[in-house]
C-alpha cells in the first residue's frame, strides 16, 4: 500500500479499500505492544484529534485505579495493513493523552521517543539521528516452563538443536548445527531460510525495509533480520512491526519465536547491536579524518555512551536474563572502550564502508527484550551529553582483550553485572536523561520501582534449578 499522510488519506483509505476493522496500537511502559480494534465507522477526522477513550489501569506501569482514563490519538503515517488477520484490518499506531489535560502522557513510551527528537532538533547539534537496530531471535519448535512453590523448569526444543543430533526422528537426517557453529551454513544445515523470506517479504509488504536476512551464531534456530535505518521515532515503531511480523509468521509454519537474550545455555545469545549516526542537513556529523574515520563529534559522542553505560544499560539491556548474555569472558560487549574492530568493545566503529555517508558508532550491549522507544532515546540523550560536554572517550581498545596482562585489564571498566546493578546506577546517574523534559523523575522513579519490584525482586525470590545440583546434598 502507499504511505499515508493525513486523517483524510486513511478515510479516504478505509472507504476505497473496504477496510472491515481499524486496530490501534500503542506500548506499554515495560515494552509490549497493546491493541483494541473498533469498526470503521468510529473513526473520523475527530479520532485524530481528540482521540479515542480507555482504561489504562491495566497497563503494567501505567496509571493507578483512580485516574484510569486515557485517550489514543492515531497516528496517520504509521497506518498499514495487517497481515494476519482474517478481516481487512488497518493498524494505526497511537499516542496517548490525559484526558483531563490534553497533554501527552509523560509515562507513554513514544511520547519520549518523540521528545528525544524534539531535544535534539532544538539543541542545534543535528536534525535528525538515524537509529540501525540489528535484532537476533530464536526460532523454536516448542517451548513449555512453569514456576510454582515446589517446582520450576523450562523445556526448548528446536529440530535445528545441536542436542537432538541422536534423537530417534524416522528419519533423523542429521543436519543440526553444532554449538557457536550456526553462522552462514546452506541448507539443508540452514532449514530456516524460507521462513526467514517469508518474514522478509511480509515486513516489506508493510513498509519495513529489509536489507538482509540469515541464521546466526547459535544452534536450535538462531536468527537475524536487519532493517534499513531511520530516524528515532520511525525507527522504534518499526521494531514493533518487526517483532510482531516475526512472531506470527513463525507460529503461522506451528515455530515459536523469543527475543529473550539467552535462552540457550552455553551457546550464543541474542543481541541487538545498534547503529547510531547524527545529521544536519546532507551532513553526517559522525564522519572525519580522526580515528576510524570519525569527527570530533563522533568521538564526544561514544564519550557520553561509555560515561553513562551502566545507567544506559537499564533501558537498552532491561531483563534480568541480559545479564546471562553480558558475561565477561566470552564475544560479548562488557567491556565499556571503544573500537574500530574489538567486538567485545561496548562501542564498535563499522569499517565495511569507507563512504563519509555511512560513517556511524555501533553500540553493542543492548538486546532485543528493551523497550526501544525508551532504549533509543536514553542512548541519544546520552550521545548528545557527551557531545555538549565534550566528554573524551580515552584510547581505543584495539588489542586482543583475551591477551591483555590482568593489570591492564584491570584498568577496562565492565557493564553491570546484573539488572539490579544496572538499576542502581540508572538511581545515582539520570540528569542527562532529564534534560528536556524527555524523561520525566517520574518516568525514571516509576521505571526502576517496576523493575525491582516484578522483576529483579521476583527472581531473587525462586530457587534456581543448578542451585539443586550444586547445594541439594550438603
Amino acid at each position: 500500500m502507499c504511505k499515508l499522510e493525513t486523517a483524510k488519506d486513511v478515510l479516504e483509505f478505509i472507504k476505497k479499500q473496504n477496510v472491515e476493522m481499524v486496530d490501534l496500537r500503542f506500548m506499554d511502559f515495560p515494552g509490549l505492544w497493546q491493541h483494541f480494534s473498533v469498526p470503521p465507522r468510529e473513526i473520523d477526522e475527530d479520532v485524530f484529534e481528540n482521540g479515542i477513550g480507555f482504561d489504562a489501569s491495566s497497563m503494567r506501569g501505567w496509571k493507578a485505579i483512580n485516574e484510569s482514563d486515557m485517550i489514543v490519538k492515531p497516528v496517520a503515517s504509521t497506518a498499514f495493513v495487517d497481515p494476519f488477520f482474517a478481516a481487512k484490518t488497518l493498524v494505526m499506531i497511537c499516542n496517548i493523552c490525559d484526558p483531563v489535560t490534553g497533554e501527552d502522557y509523560t509515562r507513554d513510551p513514544r511520547n519520549i521517543a518523540r521528545k528525544a527528537e524534539k531535544y535534539l532538533q532544538g539543541s542545534g547539534i543535528a536534525d535528525v539521528a538515524y537509529f540501525g537496530p540489528e535484532a537476533e531471535f530464536f526460532i523454536f519448535d516448542d517451548i513449555r516452563f512453569d514456576q510454582n512453590e515446589h517446582e520450576g523448569y523450562y523445556f526448548i526444543d528446536s529440530i535445528e538443536g545441536r542436542w537432538n543430533s541422536g534423537r530417534v526422528e524416522n528419519p533423523n537426517l542429521g543436519y543440526k548445527p553444532r554449538y557457536k557453529e550456526g553462522y552462514f551454513p546452506v541448507p539443508p544445515t540452514d532449514s530456516q531460510q524460507d521462513i526467514r523470506t517469508e518474514m522478509v517479504l511480509t515486513l516489506e509488504k508493510i513498509g519495513v525495509v529489509i536489507e538482509c536476512q540469515h541464521h546466526e551464531v547459535a544452534t536450535g534456530g538462531q536468527a537475524e533480520i536487519d532493517m534499513r535505518f531511520g530516524p528515532l521515532v520511525e525507527m522504534a515503531d518499526n521494531l514493533l512491526k518487526y517483532k510482531y511480523v516475526i512472531k506470527n509468521v513463525a507460529k503461522k509454519h506451528g515455530k515459536t519465536v523469543t527475543f529473550m537474550p539467552k535462552p540457550l545455555f552455553n551457546d550464543n545469545g541474542t543481541g541487538m547491536h545498534v547503529h547510531l549516526s547524527l545529521w544536519k542537513g546532507d551532513t553526517n556529523l559522525f564522519a572525519g579524518d580522526g580515528y576510524a574515520g570519525l569527527s570530533e563529534i563522533g568521538m564526544y559522542a561514544i564519550g557520553g555512551i561509555l560515561k553513562h553505560a551502566p545507567s544506559l544499560l537499564a533501558f537498552t539491556s532491561p531483563t534480568t536474563n541480559s545479564y546471562k548474555r553480558l558475561v565477561p569472558g566470552f564475544e560479548a560487549p562488557v567491556n565499556l572502550a571503544y573500537s574500530r574492530r574489538n567486538r567485545s568493545a561496548a562501542v564498535r566503529i563499522p569499517v565495511y564502508h569507507t563512504s563519509p555517508k555511512a560513517k556511524r558508532i555501533e553500540f553493542r550491549c543492548p538486546d532485543p527484550s528493551c523497550n526501544p522507544y525508551l532504549a533509543f532515546s536514553a542512548m541519544l540523550m546520552a550521545a548528545l551529553d557527551g557531545i555538549e560536554n565534550k566528554i573524551d572517550p580515552g584510547e581505543p581498545l584495539d588489542k586482543d582483550i583475551y591477551d591483555l596482562p590482568p593489570e591492564e585489564l584491570a584498568k577496562v571498566p565492565h557493564t553491570p553485572g546484573s539488572l539490579r546493578e544496572a538499576l542502581m546506577a540508572l538511581e545515582a546517574d539520570h540528569d542527562y536523561l532529564l534534560r528536556g523534559d524527555v524523561f520525566t523523575q517520574d518516568v525514571i522513579e516509576t521505571w526502576i520501582s517496576y523493575k525491582m519490584e516484578n522483576e529483579v525482586q521476583a527472581v531473587d525470590l525462586r530457587p534456581h534449578p543448578w542451585e539443586f545440583a550444586l547445594y541439594y546434598d550438603i
